[in-house]
């Protein structure tokens, strides 16, 4: 059996600010937004050069919902966005504007730095360190 993620669903308050956001600030690719009436639509975003499912980015329609946009896992790091150039991505990111929480550090993983989305999510930018070959 093989069973894979199609999506993680992204809970954001405008559709059309967070695709910008996404595609502009982060350099995602829009992969479909697809209109269902006046209201919903099916918007989803991935990394550039990306084959794997991408990010849903679903508006809030309820209160509660609205409550979790920027809040999506209580203040934990909740998305972690592998690159093959951290200094690369670190600098274009840091000109465009994204906000890191602290400086880049080297772990026994990889380089890693947390930035915080448009609406105050974590995220870990990670250069996965390679094992020599």
């Amino acid at each position: 059996m093989r069973q894979t993620i199609g999506a993680a669903t992204f809970v954001v308050r405008d559709y059309d600010e967070a695709i910008a956001f996404f595609t502009t600030v982060l350099g995602f690719e829009l992969v479909e937004d697809t209109a269902f009436g006046a209201e919903k639509r099916w918007v989803v975003v991935r990394p550039p050069g990306s084959t794997e499912p991408g990010l849903l980015l679903a508006r809030a329609a309820t209160p509660e919902q609205e409550a979790r946009v920027g809040d999506q896992t209580g203040g934990r790091v909740a998305w972690f966005l592998h690159t093959d150039d951290f200094w690369r991505d670190h600098r274009a990111f840091t000109d465009r504007g994204v906000r890191f929480t602290g400086a880049p550090r080297e772990e026994s993983y990889g380089t890693v730095a947390v930035f915080q989305d448009l609406y105050g999510n974590l995220w870990d930018l990670l250069e996965p360190r390679r094992e020599p070959t």
